[in-house]
């Protein structure tokens, strides 16, 4: 009987030595049960993104144009020489490019910035009020022409009536016509679908700030200038910039509101880069050369995207 504890401890390591390849395998079923429960969404990642992607990078070195098949082959570098080196509506369309996201980005987050500092005030109707703002957001682009279309419409459009009554203009204006009217009159459109999402990521962070900070900052004698200069802005700063990297990349691929208002006409006052990639692989069935295009404008946004995080040190403390 005395025996008993001692052997039943001794034969306690020999059924743990005989437990572990169990609980190996075990252990090794459960490192694989998150890479299983991911394959799903990495097959469809890899099926409707990496592969269109490479198929770009492959066809960017290709000479592939439907309309004249007997052509058609590895060209190497042939296109990307012939962009760079004499293509002057793809230097073009490139400044246009620059111009409509600087003119949008900063547009959308100037107004976002005082909407999401509206709506973050108590009064009454707020709800609503956030409602309505937000509402833009979800109209596609095409229902935002045709809107906007209509209120260009220089017979029957509402802003020449209202200017005309106004006394501000003696004869309609051919807004999407006009050379000195048109790049302005497609970006006020554009504004108008891309506030709410400047004002809704802002207004979430405006939220995320304890009021203390403003507390203290009125009993050191702060007025609301300051109070914003030295409170609110710094706290916002990540938001901002991940707020204008991403509305930046979203507007330099913008096309189906440019598409449908301008085709990127008069001239090529309005045909940004994206525009020209889609007139060239689409419109002309130069899908080599379209895809030449489609790679510098990835380059560019990649550069510009690292370049931007880094000036901005996004996520860290200043």
């Amino acid at each position: 009987m005395r025996n008993q504890p001692a052997a039943a401890t001794a034969s306690r390591p020999q059924a743990r030595a005989a437990d572990l390849p169990a609980r190996r395998r075990a252990g090794r079923r459960r490192s694989w049960l998150p890479y299983l429960t991911l394959l799903p969404a990495s097959v469809l990642i890899a099926a409707f993104v990496v592969f269109p992607v490479a198929t770009v990078f492959y066809y960017s070195v290709q000479q592939y144009d439907v309309t004249r098949p007997y052509l058609n082959g590895f060209v190497g570098l042939e296109n990307f020489r012939q962009v760079l080196t004499s293509d002057d509506v793809f230097r073009t369309s490139l400044a246009v490019s620059v111009k409509w996201v600087g003119s949008e980005v900063v547009g959308q987050l100037v107004l976002g910035m005082i909407l999401a500092l509206v709506l973050n005030s108590a009064f009454r109707g707020r709800g609503l009020a956030r409602s309505l703002l937000f509402s833009p957001w979800a109209v596609s682009g095409v229902v935002v022409t045709t809107m906007w279309k209509l209120l260009y419409n220089p017979f029957t459009g509402m802003l020449d009536t209202v200017l005309m009554s106004a006394g501000v203009i003696h004869a309609p204006i051919q807004w999407l016509s006009d050379l000195n009217t048109v790049f302005g009159a497609v970006v006020a459109a554009e504004l108008w679908r891309g506030v709410p999402f400047f004002a809704i990521v802002l207004l979430a962070a405006l939220q995320g700030i304890p009021t203390d900070l403003y507390e203290a900052a009125s009993v050191d004698g702060a007025g609301r200038w300051q109070a914003f200069t030295r409170v609110t802005l710094p706290l916002l700063k990540d938001a901002i910039i991940l707020a204008t990297l991403l509305r930046g990349v979203w507007e330099f691929n913008n096309v189906d509101l440019i598409y449908t208002m301008t085709a990127g006409g008069p001239g090529d006052l309005t045909t940004t880069l994206p525009l020209y990639v889609v007139n060239q692989a689409i419109r002309y069935h130069n899908f080599g050369y379209g895809s030449a295009l489609s790679v510098i404008g990835f380059v560019v946004l990649l550069l510009f995207a690292i370049v931007y995080l880094r000036l901005g040190r996004f996520g860290r403390d200043d």
